[in-house]
């Protein structure tokens, strides 16, 4: 497909493109708050996922129970001293789980190639940090995906829901006006992110955060069960603002296409 009116496509990570389910941030999660002494439940790992992990962290020790729990377990609430400690915890066991978890999800390499071939550019956002992308980055471009440019919350002062690494990536790609690119990803904080940035959004359902399950578990579901738990993730992401949603980033090509009609009749986000 040739590509005339969208310009660039800006791609998140961890189940979007790599890690089915976004398995490896859940458990990097957990194993840093329970060597905090604060076991944490996946879904309160899940809950804000796509933004800075530091500031992930931030939102789970606010969370009622694990605030209650911490200060019955340390004598007071969690201070910022203690998000401090749980991230610096998280970053080398994040790490140690990455490389295992940057395996492309299944079809997201010949979908990028053909996007590639129709003339657009791919760029990428992250709850990460740069030091743990660099651990990603390798391993998936030597499993066929790679992005034209790739950017992390702390190298633009901020991550979601600001939109500054979508700026970031425009100015890298040389893409403008944001109108004219798409933010896909697997979260409300994708979402936001995209849509404060003024661009097109598709949030993407069964490979990734809302639903949760690895590519194994999800497809030992009766048929009838995905189709359910992909429509309850659909609703999910479209209140939270996505213009479209899809299963997995192989079945994004259709919206680009219908995308490409609305940008060509003169709609825009």
């Amino acid at each position: 497909m040739k590509f005339n009116n969208i310009q660039a496509v800006i791609l998140d990570w961890a189940g979007t493109t790599v890690d089915f389910g976004s398995l490896a941030p859940v458990a990097a999660l957990q194993r840093a708050f329970e060597a905090a002494g604060v076991p944490i439940t996946c879904s309160e790992a899940r809950e804000h996922m796509g933004v800075l992990k530091k500031d992930q962290i931030r939102f789970i020790c606010a969370g009622t129970r694990v605030r209650s729990e911490w200060t019955g377990r340390h004598g007071q609430p969690p201070s910022e001293a203690d998000v401090e400690r749980i991230f610096g915890d998280f970053l080398p066991k994040q790490a140690e789980l990455l490389a295992e978890y940057s395996a492309p999800i299944p079809g997201v390499p010949e979908t990028v190639d053909e996007w590639k071939s129709g003339g657009l550019r791919i760029g990428s956002t992250t709850g990460y940090t740069r030091d743990l992308l660099d651990v990603v980055l390798p391993v998936a471009a030597r499993l066929g995906y790679s992005p034209d440019a790739s950017v992390t919350p702390d190298e633009v002062g901020g991550g979601r829901p600001k939109p500054f690494m979508c700026y970031r990536n425009a100015i890298l790609l040389g893409v403008f006006p944001l109108w004219r690119c798409v933010k896909i990803g697997d979260t409300p904080s994708d979402i936001a992110e995209g849509l404060n940035a003024g661009m097109w959004t598709i949030a993407l359902t069964a490979t990734g955060n809302e639903i949760g399950l690895s590519r194994d578990d999800w497809e030992a579901l009766p048929t009838t069960e995905r189709g359910t738990r992909r429509l309850h993730a659909a609703r999910r992401l479209l209140d939270a603002g996505a213009h479209f949603a899809a299963p997995s980033l192989a079945d994004c090509t259709e919206i680009l296409a219908d995308i490409e009609r609305r940008i060509a009749a003169g709609e825009k986000p």
